[in-house]
């Protein structure tokens, strides 16, 4: 990284300038409301970087001061201990914070999170009774599922923390007392929380200085990495501490030109030494007659003959469907001139049928109708 921290240095007059500024703007901007509850606002730092990151990352700082209110309260999601009920983990790790000295106003074990917070609204209503969340890092990966988009989108996921460690107490203070920026890789534009209303002037210079040391070595980029930093409120205007000068844009190019020579050259070393080392391996292939060669042949082509026939079918395989035979068909007019078609009747047909006069029938045979006699012509 070209840049250092001696590059980066804040002007600490400057540095003090702007938060008397922002002090005085926030006592005279004070409502009633906000007297009556003894509320304190946040004050924050806004990193304005030359690049956009590759990669979205979160940066942990830790401060020389607390940057948290009395009133801020902190939640902590523990595992399930083995052999113990949802009440019997939270007092048991209650207990244990109690005995290395740190606040923390709720225990909620994993079960009791998936049974009693299952709705939006208890998931809301547990996002705003807290204004930090920590996990046990043995749990970290179960949460997202549980706790919803709504934590996510806050900025209120949980920070994972090792409750086996040894210097327990210290790690959490390290986590409660600091900060954290998220870096996106959307934007050049980055905020981290500072401090409060309430603090003095001496310790929100010092936890300034301290947050941009801590950004700059932690930020993995080659060349300048900070352009423009502010202070400012939720409702104030951005205060100006840090400008960084033009002469780092040279420096930017030229760190971005080195690294893409580095890349060039190490893609030409692969490829000089691919070709240096590798060797033709010599293929073994056996000595045989012609003769030999043709039987082969034949025994191969023979064995891939019956393979074929004895090979079975696949299971959703269905066989070819036979050809159907088709019915020649006879002209409308020779149906109509065959003797059985003349003698049906239509069944749909307007015409009458015909009834012939039929004797009606009596017990006595009818009588044979008398041959006439010929004439007999001589």
């Amino acid at each position: 990284m070209a840049e250092t921290n001696e590059a980066l240095v804040l002007d600490r007059e400057q540095v003090k300038k702007a938060v008397l500024a922002l002090q005085a703007f926030l006592k005279s901007k004070s409502t009633s409301e906000a007297l009556f509850l003894n509320e304190s606002e946040h004050i924050s730092l806004l990193f304005t970087l030359w690049k956009i990151p590759k990669k979205a990352r979160n940066i942990r700082i830790p401060l020389p001061h607390n940057q948290r209110s009395d009133t801020d309260e902190v939640c902590l999601f523990t595992r399930d201990e083995p052999n113990m009920t949802g009440d019997q983990t939270q007092r048991f790790y209650k207990r244990l914070l109690e005995e290395k000295g740190i606040n923390i106003a709720e225990v909620i074990p994993y079960k009791l999170l998936k049974t009693e917070y299952k709705s939006i609204e208890s998931k809301r209503r547990l996002l705003g009774n807290f204004d930090l969340f920590l996990s046990d890092d043995r749990i970290r990966r179960l949460l997202p599922s549980h706790l919803g988009k709504n934590f996510y989108k806050n900025k209120k996921d949980p920070l994972s923390v090792d409750l086996q460690s040894k210097s327990l107490a210290r790690d959490l203070k390290s986590i409660i007392h600091g900060t954290r920026m998220k870096v996106n890789n959307k934007g050049a534009c980055c905020m981290a929380s500072i401090g409060h209303s309430g603090m003095t002037t001496e310790q929100l210079t010092d936890n300034i200085e301290s947050a941009v040391k801590g950004v700059v070595d932690k930020m993995r980029t080659q060349g300048p990495v900070v352009k423009l930093i502010h202070l400012k409120s939720l409702a104030s205007v951005a205060l100006p501490i840090y400008n960084a000068e033009l002469s780092q844009i040279t420096t930017l190019d030229e760190a971005q030109k080195s690294a893409n020579s580095l890349k060039k050259k190490m893609v030409a070393k692969k490829v000089s030494g691919a070709d240096d080392n590798d060797e033709e391996i010599p293929t073994l292939v056996p000595i045989g007659t012609p003769a030999k060669k043709a039987k082969l042949e034949k025994a191969q082509k023979s064995k891939k003959k019956v393979a074929l026939e004895t090979a079975p079918k696949a299971a959703g395989q269905k066989k070819a469907p036979r050809p159907r035979r088709r019915r020649i068909r006879k002209p409308a007019l020779e149906k109509a001139l065959t003797p059985n078609a003349l003698n049906k009747s239509p069944k749909h047909g307007r015409q009458k049928k015909t009834q012939k006069h039929q004797p009606q029938k009596t017990g006595k045979p009818s009588p044979k109708p008398k041959k006439k006699a010929r004439k007999m012509t001589k």
